[in-house]
């Protein structure tokens, strides 16, 4: 992926009328192109790599839950970050994941410019894709500034997506224990 030159952000500046020779903004676009290209790593990632042959067999076939991963994202629409966690759970099938390994896949599609709905069904799929679980269940809550701080500035807003997919999906004594399990359900 090509990142945003500085160059850009100078003339982005110049846009707001700005000065970018003044001193606060000489570095400026340096910097808010070197932190868009860390806030969109994410894109230069793969699951595979993300991965790396962190698979192990195991017997369990009892749910596995990582809860309260936090993630920073920017949103697609407005370039303005959204903020929150996901929960993510799996019932294995023979192998199991190495538990870091969901929180990276997190934060892979987590650092691309996103919109919280096909985030969360980005997460699960690649979960289901490398486990082949019986069920994949992703549950993201987020804030998003875009709804914060322009627009409607409704300040104490939340947004929750899920996707549920095999057993979750099915059943919903499966689905209820995981929503319990984070404390989603009462």
């Amino acid at each position: 992926m090509t990142f945003p030159l500085p160059h850009h952000y100078r003339e982005i500046l110049k846009g707001l009328g700005e000065d970018p020779d003044r001193e606060g903004l000489l570095d400026t676009p340096k910097r808010a192109a070197k932190a868009m290209q860390y806030l969109c790593h994410g894109y230069n990632q793969s699951v595979e790599e993300i991965v790396n042959g962190a698979l192990f067999a195991s017997d369990n076939d009892e749910m596995v839950i990582v809860a309260d991963i936090e993630l920073y994202s920017l949103c697609e629409h407005h370039l303005l970050p959204f903020i929150g966690k996901a929960h993510v759970a799996y019932i294995p099938t023979g192998k199991v994941v190495g538990l870091s390994k969901i929180a990276r896949i997190v934060d892979m599609f987590a650092r691309r410019l996103q919109i919280q709905e096909n985030l969360t069904r980005e997460i699960a799929d690649a979960i289901q894709h490398i486990t082949q679980a019986a069920g994949v269940a992703v549950v993201i809550e987020a804030r998003h500034m875009c709804m914060m701080m322009r627009g409607v500035e409704k300040q104490n807003s939340t947004m929750n997506t899920s996707v549920m997919l095999g057993a979750f999906r099915e059943s919903n004594t499966t689905r209820m224990e995981f929503l319990q399990l984070i404390g989603r359900s009462k």
